[in-house]
């Protein structure tokens, strides 16, 4: 028999795919499979206009054998098959795929979309083959052929005997290597993980004969083997389904068993698009944060399906990093794969896909904080930090679409608020939307800088998240009022006081300028303070850098060291101020020692770590002495 040589392009592919092309051999077995279920839809669609065909679905199966024995793996079909010329085009030139034309040919419809396109999936059995054999009877011929291949070298083509219409596909398994196992393509187990895995939707039943142990009839101890014939796959996926059918238990059981989380998820979203792209899809807001969430190892991204086959186990495309939570997968038909349909083209249809899920889980997120705020806030606890990420990273592009899902505690609702909750119950006076930072609810409200804010009964944000202030930063506004933090310069309320204020700071200038010089490098003023009421000291911030973003960037591995520009604001009613202008009067060296403790008593109230602890304490026992 005579061996006919593959195209030299061809040639070349075929090298290369066996190669190169997939990132993991297993992928074979779902491209053999995708091609079987091509080959029962291309005879059902035949059966729409051919009138001596009868299209019965209980009559069209794929199925899986393993012989171990003989080291072959075959897949059956009972699908349209192939004449001799068919086999020569389809299998003789690599990448002229028989299914693409038929789908040119053919307006697709009642959900049997044709599944390859390229023509090259086929050819991923050499793989894990020596030799692939094809032996294929067509619905319109009498005759079946056999093609047989060993690569690269060629292939042939011969008359054999075959009962029904339909496609057998074997593969004689290549022998282990140290590198690779290639037994596990012969075992039961492997193979229906495979199966569930990448072609558990396909619409047509998978089979195979599997093996296991039972009790012999009549004994109590003794065990037979047995072989019975299972479908493997589940057929109809979920997302397929009308979701009236559906209920809440149906999503939590395909949460569960996609594993995509060990806990409950919080809602789910059942998308069912039929517009410029076509695909559902079912997404889940998990109830918990994953254990490794915030670190390297997570993987964010949905499963992406094509026409019910799986493609990519993560597709990060389809999701923003502030939503990298979302678990669940999406379904299309519509998608341009590449040559191994591992990977997606970066086409305007994934990227209409995404731009949709973006809006739909923002707007799940919006109802469930205006109708299940117990349900949202128990999110927000998890979640939060990453939307507050979402808003200050890539400068801040995405601020708009997710400064309405951020909520922080209040100082008078003593609870989580959102900032169109803050916003509309602001005095028609209040200038700024008021915010104070530190390590906990607890120590916020004992900072000194707090209270000409409250005095005035302005409500207070507080901020004990290192992102919070970097994410307000780059937020600057919310519907038109800045955002000011309590250890701000200027606080936009003091304008009763200003003259009063300017003539303290004027009387007691020489006092300050002193304290100043002795806080060289510390500080780069001292003044007489516009929002301290019972407190003697506290330290503020000019400028951009606000106490807190010194003390977050400087605990950052390999940052330089930044400073803000601290002011020390003196309480000028409170009696330890008498003690100044008394000792400035009397004693210098006594105000130096003052205006080192009070700086000192101001970091600690800031949380900042004090330069020379030694030297504080000492301070302290010259005083009592």
């Amino acid at each position: 028999m005579e061996k006919k040589q593959f195209q030299a392009e061809s040639k070349r592919l075929l090298e290369m795919m066996i190669n190169s092309i997939y990132t993991q051999k297993e992928i074979f077995l779902r491209e053999l499979i995708s091609n079987a279920s091509d080959a029962i839809d291309k005879i059902y669609y035949k059966a729409l206009t051919d009138q001596k065909l009868v299209f019965d679905k209980d009559n069209y199966y794929i199925k899986v054998i393993a012989d171990k024995e003989n080291r072959t793996l075959t897949i059956r079909d009972t699908g349209i098959g192939m004449t001799q010329e068919e086999l020569e085009s389809h299998l003789g030139i690599i990448a002229k795929s028989g299914s693409l034309a038929f789908k040119n040919e053919n307006e697709t419809k009642d959900g049997h979309a044709i599944i390859g396109q390229f023509g090259v999936g086929f050819y991923s059995a050499f793989m894990v083959a020596d030799v692939v054999t094809v032996i294929s009877k067509s619905v319109d011929s009498t005759q079946a052929y056999k093609w047989e291949s060993t690569g690269a070298d060629g292939y042939t083509i011969e008359p054999c005997e075959k009962e029904s219409h339909g496609t057998d596909i074997i593969l004689k398994i290549k022998e282990n290597t140290e590198e690779e196992i290639y037994d596990e393509y012969l075992d039961q187990y492997r193979l229906k993980a495979i199966i569930k895995k990448y072609s558990d939707f396909i619409r047509y039943p998978i089979k195979m004969d599997v093996s296991g142990q039972r009790l012999k009839e009549g004994s109590d101890s003794e065990y037979e083997e047995y072989k019975e014939e299972q479908r493997i796959n589940s057929m109809v996926p979920i997302w397929r389904k009308n979701k009236n059918e559906l209920t809440d238990e149906d999503y939590v059981q395909f949460y569960n068993e996609k594993r995509y989380g060990f806990d409950k998820p919080l809602k789910h979203i059942h998308i069912s698009a039929d517009g410029a792209v076509i695909y559902q899809a079912i997404l889940y807001i998990p109830e918990s944060i994953p254990f490794d969430y915030y670190s390297k190892e997570y993987e964010k991204g949905l499963e992406l399906y094509a026409n019910g086959v799986l493609i990519m186990h993560k597709c990060a495309d389809l999701l923003p990093d502030y939503f990298s939570f979302v678990k669940g997968m999406v379904d299309s038909e519509s998608l341009s794969l590449n040559i191994s349909r591992e990977m997606l083209q970066h086409d305007r249809q994934l990227k209409l896909i995404a731009k949709n899920i973006n809006s739909k889980i923002k707007g799940q997120l919006q109802t469930m904080l205006k109708n299940e705020r117990e349900k949202y806030e128990q999110f927000f606890k998890a979640f939060g930090r990453q939307l507050k990420f979402g808003i200050y990273n890539d400068f801040g592009m995405h601020k708009d679409t997710l400064q309405d899902l951020i909520l922080f505690t209040s100082s008078k609702e003593k609870k989580l608020v959102s900032l169109d909750e803050y916003v509309s119950r602001m005095p028609e006076e209040q200038k700024y939307i008021y915010y104070a930072t530190g390590e906990s609810v607890e120590r916020i409200e004992k900072l000194p800088q707090t209270e000409l804010v409250a005095d005035k009964g302005y409500e207070i944000l507080y901020f004990t998240e290192d992102i919070d202030e970097f994410a307000i930063k780059m937020l600057q506004t919310y519907k038109e009022k800045e955002f000011r933090s309590v250890s701000s310069g200027d606080l936009g309320i003091e304008a009763d006081d200003a003259d009063k204020e300017a003539d303290e700071n004027s009387e007691n200038q020489e006092l300050f300028d002193y304290m100043t010089s002795q806080l060289s490098g510390k500080v780069t003023k001292v003044r007489a303070s516009k929002r301290l009421k019972s407190h003697p000291v506290c330290l503020t911030s000019d400028g951009e850098i606000s106490l807190e973003m010194e003390k977050i960037l400087n605990a950052m591995p390999n940052n330089p060291q930044v400073k803000a520009d601290k002011v020390l604001e003196i309480n000028v009613h409170h009696e330890v101020f008498q003690s100044l202008k008394d000792a400035y009067a009397t004693d210098k060296e006594k105000l130096a020692l003052y205006t080192s403790l009070l700086y000192n008593q101001a970091l600690l109230i800031e949380g900042l770590p004090i330069q020379d602890p030694v030297e504080f304490t000492n301070e302290i026992c010259k005083i009592m002495v």
